[in-house]
């Protein structure tokens, strides 16, 4: 960990990262970045940004209460080794990946009676249907359902994703009622969280992260299901939210954009690439702990953009203005390395398009320590020609 102009920054990162982190610490009173960041809406990925009377819409990003959720299973390794193609196959016939995909199975949840907190509000009624019909869908990007082994070979199931359309439709409504600047390179939309428009979007994010919630746990029980087995042990986490704490005896909202809370002895699930381990951590007590507000990473982090990835096609001429640095030979042949069954992804989603997770792991190991290693066993995501509209 090093201090930059009074932030404390965790592994290395690119100048317009560092950029980005020290705007967000002109209108914050405490900021952090973890060793995964990258450039973001706004705010960097993997920033933590906390304000004593406020809140910052462009921080928790569209993908309200984006979130990573694992289940240990009764089922061993070699049980699932065995069937995994018939067991890949029946993930991706069952689940919903993609944008704007609604989910075919109904799912009933609380979440939707009408007197549930925040239905009454301009910003999330419109979104409602579109929020039945997207609960328990999985989204694209970076966002999976994976399968895993960990060191005494248990099954786990391990999943990425967010509040999907409902969460990018309540983000959009707020930023654009307060008047925010569009793009990446921006200052962060920051709101008096006592005032209407603060408290209205508090009210609004906190309903996202119960629908985020419901979602995680619905896919992670449809797979248990799909496998025949019983959840025995549950580890859920999410970033992308801004929580009321307590840092140095003082008040605070919090705003982790990718980075996750990391209390002494709160456990978090943290993904790394399609073709590499996740972990299963928890929090320690240390000073550099404090200085991060408690906080850790999300996953690997990446290093190359999905453009500079998948190249630049002009698509009314066909013309090549930048070739791609993956290709689809080269995600494969770390895919078939790894003994992966994978199940979609495009090429901006590969291996080489992130961070090692254990180095970025290693930068934090004064305020985390692994308590399990998830090997990939199988991975599915959204095609490779999806179109992710969210911009963190």
């Amino acid at each position: 960990m090093k201090m930059m102009d009074n932030i404390p920054v965790w592994g290395e990162h690119e100048e317009k990262t560092l950029g980005q982190i020290r705007t967000c610490a002109a209108t914050a009173d405490r900021t952090a970045l973890m060793a995964d960041g990258h450039l973001g809406y706004a705010v960097p990925i993997g920033g933590v940004v906390a304000y004593k009377d406020a809140i910052s819409p462009s921080g928790v990003g569209f993908d309200i209460a984006c979130g990573n959720k694992a289940v240990r299973l009764d089922m061993p390794g070699e049980e699932l080794r065995a069937k995994i193609d018939l067991v890949m196959n029946e993930v991706w016939a069952t689940l919903s990946f993609g944008v704007g995909r609604r989910n075919p199975e109904r799912v009933e949840h609380a979440i939707f009676e009408r007197d549930h907190a925040g239905w009454d509000l301009e910003s999330t009624r419109p979104l409602r249907q579109k929020a039945e019909n997207q609960l328990g869908t999985i989204g694209s990007g970076n966002h999976y359902v994976d399968l895993f082994t960990d060191e005494e070979d248990r099954v786990w199931i391990g999943v990425h994703f967010g509040s999907r359309g409902f969460g990018h439709g309540i983000a959009t409504w707020f930023l654009k009622a307060a008047g925010a600047k569009d793009g990446m390179e921006v200052e962060p939309c920051v709101l008096s969280a006592s005032s209407d428009l603060g408290e209205q979007y508090i009210r609004a994010m906190t309903l996202a992260g119960e629908y985020a919630y419901a979602g995680r746990d619905w896919v992670c029980d449809r797979v248990a299901r799909l496998l025949g087995a019983s959840i025995v042990e549950s580890v859920h986490n999410h970033h992308n939210f801004a929580w009321r704490e307590e840092h140095n005896g003082e008040p605070y909202r919090v705003v982790r954009k990718g980075a996750t809370p990391a209390f002494p002895g709160q456990k978090g699930f943290v993904g790394g690439t399609m073709a590499e381990p996740a972990v299963i951590l928890e929090g320690v007590e240390s000073d550099e702990s404090k200085l991060a507000m408690y906080s850790t990473v999300h996953g690997a982090g990446r290093v190359m953009g999905r453009r500079e990835a998948t190249g630049l096609i002009d698509r009314k001429t066909g013309e090549v203005k930048r070739a791609p640095k993956i290709t689809r030979e080269m995600m494969n042949a770390r895919v078939a390395e790894a003994r992966v069954e994978l199940r979609g992804a495009g090429v901006d989603e590969s291996p080489q398009c992130y961070k090692r997770l254990n180095e970025v792991l290693a930068a934090h190991s004064s305020t985390v320590r692994i308590l399990h290693t998830l090997t990939p066993v199988g991975v599915a995501m959204a095609g490779a020609n999806e179109f992710d509209p969210y911009k963190d």
